[in-house]
């Protein structure tokens, strides 16, 4: 089974002060393997260092178009997720 589009994000329409807790409650909503876009009229590149911060290893970004005007991006929420949150390594033994 394919990882499919679950949502579509138009940033460009939502408050500034809103746009953060939407798209980190968007993504905690996802299943494991599912994806979704954000489009925005600017690079989210800040987005992504705090998305590294908050769930290292456990997402995907890809540019689908990179400006000048309009900038999209696809964020997937990995299969790792699943394990990660259910304590799904072996105790602390894993290394991993």
């Amino acid at each position: 089974m394919t990882a499919s589009l679950t949502s579509a994000i138009d940033l460009r329409q939502i408050a500034p002060p809103q746009r953060h807790s939407l798209i980190f409650n968007s993504f905690e909503a996802l299943l494991p393997g599912a994806t979704m876009e954000l489009i925005n009229d600017h690079d989210p590149q800040p987005l992504n260092e705090q998305f590294q911060m908050r769930s290292p290893g456990l997402f995907s970004w890809s540019y689908l178009e990179k400006g000048p005007q309009v900038w999209r991006v696809q964020i997937g929420k990995s299969a790792k997720v699943a394990s990660a949150a259910s304590g799904g390594c072996c105790g602390g033994g894993c290394g991993g």
